[in-house]
């Protein structure tokens, strides 16, 4: 916990304004880690790990790293806006790949199945 506090006051908020909008964990014990598969026994440490988790407590999405490889903050806080956005649509609407909060959205449905084609343009 306290290392997450410098590393966010000392070094993401140099990256990121304000720091990251989101809380971090400290799981010493590796409670959580087990539970979420990513604790490693033989070391005794969590494997980096992120978990989307939804005001419901249904994980939306997670993403395990090896410790040299970074994560993508802003791909992040995009999957964030993008779940936030289907929920308030009620499941109405989903966000393609690569969907921007900025962007439109696809309207679930029958009229869109064989039709994705002519709404979503991925940038390739």
């Amino acid at each position: 916990m306290f290392v997450h506090k410098i590393w966010n006051e000392e070094e993401l908020s140099k990256m990121v304004p304000g720091g990251i909008p989101f809380p971090m964990i400290a799981d010493g014990g590796g409670n959580l880690g087990r539970v979420y598969g990513v604790y490693d026994e033989a070391a005794g440490v969590n494997i980096r790990g992120r978990f989307i988790i939804d005001p419901d407590g249904v994980v939306q999405a997670m993403e395990v790293m090896t410790p040299p490889v970074g994560r993508n903050f802003v791909e992040t806080i995009r999957q964030i806006k993008a779940f936030q956005h289907v929920r308030a649509s009620k499941g109405t609407e989903a966000t393609p790949a690569e969907w921007q909060p900025d962007e439109p959205a696809l309207k679930v449905g029958p009229d869109l199945v064989g039709k994705v084609w002519k709404v979503w343009k991925p940038k390739v």
